[in-house]
């Protein structure tokens, strides 16, 4: 998908959402599970869309869309904890360069995740992305997904 159509994409698809959410919910859980579905089934390279959550400690899995995802991610590693550790959002062009990476569905092949902050700024998950190609992320899938993850905690 080139840079334009991409963009355009997103655009339309964070409008939907946002209206969706600022409409009907003040549940989080139901924006994420919202926000997976629309993004798993709108964007053609998306193949398992999901958020993983901080429960005691632990990194489990929360609403998600795809195949069967690894219920908890071993602390400190994979792209996962790498985001939380780092605090920012990490695109993984080939998951199999990427060390340490845990591999839930041996068909993921890149990876882009991003942090979750609650409404007081902590962050209390990731929103996780996988494609069955590599180099299927960018900057512009970074900058939307920040701007989608946004609206989980909007005020």
């Amino acid at each position: 998908m080139n840079s334009d159509k991409k963009q355009s994409r997103y655009q339309r698809l964070y409008k939907q959402i946002s209206d969706l959410i600022k409409e009907s919910s003040n549940n989080p859980i139901s924006n994420m599970s919202t926000i997976a579905a629309i993004l798993h089934h709108k964007i053609e390279y998306f193949f398992w869309t999901g958020f993983y959550l901080l429960q005691d400690g632990k990194l489990q899995a929360g609403p998600y869309q795809g195949s069967l995802a690894c219920i908890n991610l071993a602390k400190d590693k994979g792209v996962c904890w790498a985001a939380i550790n780092q605090k920012k959002t990490i695109v993984v062009p080939n998951v199999h360069e990427f060390p340490n990476h845990i591999a839930c569905d041996s068909r993921s092949l890149s990876e882009i995740v991003i942090p979750i902050k609650n409404s007081s700024n902590e962050i209390i998950g990731v929103m996780d992305v996988d494609s069955s190609t590599v180099n299927s992320f960018d900057e512009i899938d970074a900058q939307w997904l920040e701007k989608i993850a946004d609206l989980i905690y909007f005020d």
